[in-house]
């Protein structure tokens, strides 16, 4: 089990100023083992150099690339597709905090933060990096037998989802781009839980779950719905068309075990 005083971290921020105050509030939290660099090419030499990190946290706007572009260059990378990332920055702009929860990033911090927030953002960080060492809830389910369905239009979404079903021991999945998709794939297979998010092209998560609990022969299978969706209108509707629960993006790790947990074992 990794501790907070044994995470290896890599600071991202161009600030020295905003620099040295990340690190004296990681630091009160116990956290001491911190490299800064300042931009998103030293990021990746840091990466390549080694030893291994932790958890990358980094600001949004650097001098050579944004916090996205960095995100994205990891989980392309081969290598660090499954590196915790956590994003530090006062913007708010949904369409621009989009991609990045997309990404599968930890947690996003507000610029500045609150030690509390930080203190979750690490939390969530450490329920991900142990949660393959940490399935106790999962003994009896023997997820490992159980076939997924993962439905999101975003392939580095569906990789980050697969990456923590993993760790807690799911193996067999399927992936579907969108409901259609799904759909076609819930006509040929037999399924024991389908992730799906809800904005999606041309049918989304909203009307892919209300297939599965009118239309379908596999009308009883458990339904996580994972969304950056805020609006309460349509996350109503979400709820009216049957799922079994909602997760926000970014993921917090302990929350989607206990959810699955929960689900899995009301479901048997």
């Amino acid at each position: 089990m990794i501790e907070l005083k044994y995470l290896n971290v890599c600071l991202v921020e161009p600030s020295v100023v905003q620099a040295h105050f990340i690190k004296q509030e990681l630091a009160e939290l116990g956290v001491t083992r911190v490299d800064i660099v300042n931009s998103g090419a030293a990021a990746i030499s840091r990466l390549e150099a080694g030893p291994p990190l932790d958890v990358l946290l980094s600001a949004l706007y650097l001098p050579d690339m944004t916090g996205t572009e960095l995100v994205y260059q990891l989980r392309t990378s081969g290598v660090h597709t499954e590196l915790p990332f956590i994003l530090v920055s006062s913007e708010t702009k949904p369409h621009v905090l989009d991609p990045i929860r997309q990404a599968g990033s930890i947690a996003i911090l507000p610029k500045p933060f609150t030690r509390a927030q930080l203190q979750v953002a690490l939390g969530n960080t450490l329920s991900y990096l142990n949660a393959d060492v940490d399935r106790d809830e999962f003994e009896s389910l023997h997820v490992e037998d159980l076939k997924v369905l993962v439905v999101d239009d975003s392939s580095t979404a569906r990789r980050h989802i697969r990456s923590i079903l993993e760790k807690l021991g799911f193996e067999r999945f399927t992936e579907a781009i969108n409901g259609r998709e799904a759909i076609a794939a819930l006509g040929e297979s037999l399924f024991d839980l389908v992730v799906t998010d809800y904005n999606m092209p041309e049918i989304d998560g909203r009307e892919l779950t209300s297939y599965i609990r009118q239309r379908s022969a596999q009308s009883t299978v458990p339904v996580l719905m994972v969304s950056s969706e805020k609006n309460e209108e349509r996350l109503a509707a979400v709820q009216e068309a049957g799922v079994s629960a909602v997760c926000d993006k970014p993921f917090d790790t302990a929350h989607v075990k206990s959810l699955l947990a929960q689900m899995l074992k009301h479901e048997g």
